[in-house]
């Protein structure tokens, strides 16, 4: 986490929820060594920081969904209580309500998570680019040796005359 350097294990709390990337309040509290309830009640003291498009709460189905498919989070399960997630932009802001020293150094971090998730898709992107005109030249390599092959095929082969010793019968 220090040094400058990305803690990947940060990337595996990046989540993709109404297309958007997003962390859940449960984790952020773990990250920030505050409870839960805090976190929340801190946010809902500044909600005007807190836009559609830096914090949402979860329906039941996407908190469902969250829930089965990451087992970490079963504790999530049996709660009444929706989780809030974060987009990029609120997890920033988060660091201007929770003022720790250890907010701000987790802030940092997560902050270069989400760079290194951005990066990662935008590589992705470019990778396919690439596999994707690397295919299209081995087809188009393929089909000319196909027709190669089939020209050679159709070509006739004059019989020859047997090579080696001939026996009389």
């Amino acid at each position: 986490m220090t040094n400058g350097r990305i803690n990947p294990e940060l990337e595996i709390l990046i989540f993709f929820f109404r297309g958007r990337k997003v962390m859940i309040d449960y984790d952020l509290a773990i990250l920030y060594n505050v409870p839960t309830k805090r976190l929340k009640e801190q946010v809902r003291r500044n909600i005007q920081r807190f836009p559609d498009d830096f914090m949402f709460a979860l329906t039941q189905d996407e908190k469902d969904q969250l829930v089965a498919n990451c087992d970490r989070l079963q504790t999530l399960k049996h709660s009444s209580i929706l989780p809030m997630v974060f987009t990029e932009q609120g997890v920033a802001m988060l660091s201007s309500v929770l003022r720790s020293e250890e907010a701000i150094q987790i802030n940092i971090e997560i902050m270069r998570a989400f760079a290194r998730y951005r990066s990662f898709l935008t590589e992705n992107k470019e990778m396919r680019k690439e596999i994707r005109a690397l295919d299209e030249k081995l087809n188009i390599s393929v089909k000319l040796l196909v027709q190669r092959i089939d020209a050679l095929q159709k070509r006739s082969i004059p019989a020859r005359t047997p090579i080696g010793f001939k026996i009389k019968k």
